[in-house]
Formats: C-alpha cells, sequence, structure tokens
C-alpha cells in the first residue's frame, strides 16, 4: 500500500494558521540558532512525557538574569518572576483531544524535532512551515516501519 493511499487524511491539524501575539516574542533564531542551545535543553519534557512543554519563568531566569537585561521582552519576563508569576503563553501546536501523540516515543526514536516543527533555529517567531497531517504522520510511519494501526495514535 503506497503514500498515496492516505491521500483522504489530509485534514490538517495542529499548528494555527495565524500568529498569535505572545506576551513575550520568544525568538528561537536567538536562542536555537545563534546560541546553538539544543530543542531538549529548553524542552526537556520531551525526553519522558506526551508534552514537550515549555520552560518556567525560573528556567528563563537562570541566564536572564544576567542575559538580555535591557530587552523588552527580558524585562517583561523579569517582572513576571519578581512578581512570583507565571508567564502565559498560546499554544502554537495542538492536536485534537482524538489523536494521540507522545513526544518521549519519536525523541528516543531519534526523530529530529525539525522533521514535524521545522528548522526553527531559523525562525525570529515561530511558525509551523509543514502542517501536522494524518497523511505526513502515517506516511512518516510507512518510511521508518512503524505501526500504522489506528491504536497506535488514536486512543
Amino acid at each position: 500500500m503506497g503514500a498515496a493511499s492516505f491521500a483522504i487524511f489530509s485534514v490538517g491539524f495542529g499548528p494555527r494558521v495565524s500568529k498569535p501575539a505572545q506576551l513575550v516574542e520568544f525568538n528561537h533564531k536567538i536562542h536555537a540558532g545563534e546560541y546553538e542551545i539544543r530543542c531538549l535543553y529548553c524542552h526537556a519534557n520531551a525526553r519522558r512525557s506526551t508534552v514537550a512543554g515549555i520552560p518556567s519563568v525560573q528556567f528563563c531566569m537562570g541566564c536572564h538574569k544576567n542575559v538580555g537585561k535591557d530587552k523588552l521582552g527580558v524585562q517583561t519576563l523579569t517582572r513576571y518572576w519578581e512578581e512570583r508569576r507565571p508567564m502565559q503563553w498560546i499554544r502554537i501546536n495542538d492536536l485534537p483531544d482524538f489523536v494521540y501523540f507522545t513526544h518521549k516515543r519519536h525523541v528516543k526514536a531519534d526523530i529530529a524535532c525539525r522533521e514535524c516543527h521545522g528548522a526553527v533555529e531559523t525562525m525570529a517567531v515561530l511558525n509551523a512551515p509543514q502542517p501536522l497531517t494524518m497523511e505526513r504522520c502515517v506516511n512518516c510511519h510507512l518510511e521508518r516501519r512503524a505501526s500504522v494501526d489506528c491504536w497506535t495514535c488514536h486512543k
């Protein structure tokens, strides 16, 4: 059965079509690009969870108590830190409730983050260049000889 057989499943979900305005515009091009901070450094939950997670204000302040203090975004982050409030990020990638996806399984299979999220190290503002569709997932599973049984991704 070829990849073309799954074309009927090309309904996209996951990344938002329009970019929501974040309280702080996090720049992946600087962090992951210029400073070469690995995805799993900030998104450590991806190794052990279904979700990659977003670092806490405390985690970010580990560097930003000394770095970039003149930047508006870092000043906002610092204000949240001083007020002991969590940053309210707007989710960019989201899957419907009927889809079961675990980052942990994909990290253990050595699937690079850029396979789904694109080259974030080149993005000043995170966008989703490739829609997360069932067709893409099934084709990736077929290429890697991973299970395409419905129950693998739908619980």
